[in-house]
């Protein structure tokens, strides 16, 4: 538990006081509830992300007739909107707001959010035998359900965002008719959350990132950075202002990411054309960034990724900065940011410090150009860096200390997953698991944002699990964080269709065995750094020794009871899953849907192999290698996926044992 979550612990079992919260002891007739050495949520509903601490206060709260909800001026209206909402999913007929001091009403429930140091506030939080915590830092808040006679629910923050933040939390406290008796202390790790759409291929549809902004309210991501590689106005035509029709729907995002907490990073590419010595082009720069400025974009990223350092764009250059070489290039780059930062950055009310993604993004390794970054670049200035290569095998907290001393400053993440746009990911789409990112990475990263797929909707597997990470990385398991990917899809989300509270548990084990044959994650050569399949290669290590082992029937029984899951995952996601969803990952429904039949039909001839009917067995294992061709036809296309190719499943796991079964004696 960290430092946070510990001293409030403390206050909510009001124990003593101390910095960090207001003396609430209990009167004499009540204990105080006692520090329980059971998980923190244990008996809990699954809150996403993992709160920092979170335990249950008492019994459920019903939800019925009228919900009162009291606001301080604190709370905006994305999160009145989203208390509403929450409120009517669990079942309220009627949702009142009042400011404090106006009357109360006759509602059955009521509900308090605002600034948590507020008098109201700091009593409900003492009668809920509770510490009222004094200034917390941004985006935390304190949530506490008040299973008494007079139903309550009381959030506190010290800003919009952490008030908004409660209400997601709320939202996963939710069951029809009723709330979980909670308390719940939060904070997020690190102050920058989320994703960047920085892939090549098809960019995401406006529909897409509209979905995507509102998806990161709901799993508290605080970032997005819009860098799209294939959208001419971020990186070839840089200069060009946008045209009015793609200005009014970067105008419609900017909105959305504001309605759900979201910093709208606009991100300009400039380095495969900018003459770095000539004023013309710091002019356009800033003219560009100004006319985002004016939409109310107050985050900015000048990526200099994927460009040459071996050549200058104008002449003007090589005079200014000598021969192009790694130093020369490192000069001219960071003399253009601090340019930005000083002269665009603070002369403009409210604007975030600069982002910047250097040529050389990836390893620990010191050479010319860090060198010169490190020297002359405004320490202000965020550097991003993808860990120990472009697509990290892992990251340590290691290599992210090596990493700031070769930067000078804590390195802000660029995480090249789920990410499919290089040839090592031909054919896959990336669900597997957000592993191998080590704990205590919070206190050695700027922030961390992941580089999702072409596929919007199939990212939000793996951005759940940064999602997580990111807000609570010491708490951090990556399977709990993948079986919350699968609850949300089966249901318990707001954004996207069909909004609810519960999860349809046929379809989370669906999705989670189609995520398993989709596990595998592979580094630029197309080598794994996630397995492939984890669950079903231990299925099938079982059904190898069970069958040495001389119980055959056994072996074949619970390897086809595994094999019908994963032949009936396909309808059972197309009829429970998100829309979006499906038709991402389409060709990969199908091909699992044909490979699992393969995996049937194997099966069956292993039956009747251990049965003796060899005739049997060959029509079975001809009927599994047919379908096995049938398979490997279906194909992505350059419309979903760049680069596409054959649709991979369980490759290495499912297509060698059934390959090798026939041969199993």
């Amino acid at each position: 538990m960290r430092g946070f979550a510990r001293s409030l612990a403390v206050c909510a079992a009001g124990m003593m006081a101390l910095a960090g919260c207001t003396n609430s002891a209990p009167p004499p007739d009540e204990p105080a509830p006692q520090s329980s050495d059971a998980l923190p949520g244990e008996g809990m509903p699954s809150v996403v992300p993992q709160p920092e601490l979170i335990d249950r206060l008492g019994d459920d709260v019903a939800v019925r007739g009228k919900a009162e909800v009291v606001v301080d001026p604190l709370v905006d209206q994305q999160t009145k909107d989203l208390a509403k909402q929450v409120l009517e999913l669990a079942g309220a007929d009627e949702v009142e707001f009042r400011e404090p001091g106006a009357p109360a009403s006759d509602a059955a429930l009521r509900v308090r959010i605002g600034e948590r140091t507020s008098p109201t506030l700091v009593k409900g939080l003492q009668d809920s035998r509770m510490g009222a915590p004094v200034p917390m830092e941004n985006e935390a808040y304190v949530l506490a359900v008040r299973p008494d006679t007079d139903a309550e629910v009381i959030i506190g923050a010290s800003d919009p965002a952490g008030a908004y933040y409660g209400v997601q939390t709320l939202r996963q406290l939710i069951s029809p008719g009723r709330i979980a008796g909670a308390v719940v202390l939060d904070r997020p790790a690190m102050p920058l959350r989320g994703a960047i759409e920085g892939f090549y291929g098809p960019p995401w549809t406006h529909q897409e990132r509209m979905d995507q902004l509102a998806f990161y309210g709901d799993v508290k991501l605080n970032t997005y950075i819009y860098a799209p590689k294939d959208d001419p106005y971020h990186r070839e035509k840089w200069r060009e202002p946008y045209p009015e029709q793609e200005l009014g729907e970067v105008r419609e995002l900017i909105g959305q990411a504001g309605a759900h907490h979201v910093k709208f990073t606009f991100a300009l590419s400039p380095g495969n054309s900018i003459c770095y010595s000539d004023p013309r082009d710091f002019q356009a720069l800033q003219a560009k960034l100004q006319a985002m400025y004016d939409e109310g974009v107050r985050d900015f990223s000048l990526p200099l990724d994927d460009i040459s350092y071996t050549r200058w764009n104008c002449a003007g250059d090589e005079q200014a900065y000598g021969r192009p070489s790694e130093g020369s290039a490192g000069r001219a780059q960071a003399d253009l940011l601090n340019r930005v930062q000083r002269e665009f950055v603070d002369t403009h009310r409210g604007v975030a410090p600069l982002q910047f993604v250097p040529t050389e993004y990836s390893d620990v390794e010191d050479s010319e150009y860090k060198t010169a970054i490190r020297e002359v670049l405004d320490p202000r200035v965020r550097v991003m860096w993808t860990g120990d290569g472009v697509i990290p095998r892992q990251i340590t907290v290691s290599d992210a200390k090596q990493a700031e001393a070769v930067w000078g400053r804590k390195v802000f993440l660029w995480d090249n997953y789920p990410v499919n746009d290089f040839n090592g990911s031909r054919g896959r789409i990336m669900l597997g698991s957000y592993d191998k990112r080590e704990r205590g990475l919070s206190d050695q990263l700027a922030g961390d944002v992941v580089n999702p797929m072409n596929q919007a909707a199939a990212s939000k597997v793996v951005e759940i699990g940064a999602a997580d990470f990111a807000w609570n990385d010491q708490d951090f398991d990556p399977q709990r964080a993948w079986r919350a990917a699968a609850e949300y899809l089966a249901g318990k989300r707001l954004a996207g269709e069909s909004p609810g509270v519960q999860a349809d548990p046929a379809t989370v084990e669906a999705l989670l065995a189609f995520f398993d044959l989709e596990h595998m994650a592979p580094v630029a050569n197309g080598s794994a750094w996630l397995p492939p399949a984890p669950e079903l290669s231990r299925r099938i290590d079982a059904f190898h020794a069970a069958w040495a082992g001389g119980d055959r029937q056994a072996a074949v029984r619970d390897l086809r009871s595994y094999a019908d899951l994963l032949a009936s995952a396909p309808k059972r996601i197309r009829a429970g899953a998100p829309r979006d969803f499906v038709a991402d990952t389409d060709h990969w429904l199908i091909a699992a849907a044909q490979w699992s039949q393969a995996l049937l039909a194997t099966a069956d001839g292993l039956d009747a192999r251990a049965r003796g009917d060899e005739a049997l067995a060959k029509a079975r294992f001809d009927e599994a290698r047919w379908g096995v061709d049938a398979a490997k036809r279906i194909r992505s296309t350059t419309a979903e996926v760049r680069p596409a190719g054959q649709v991979l499943v369980a490759d290495g796991v499912l297509d060698t044992f059934i390959t090798q079964a026939p041969e199993m004696r």
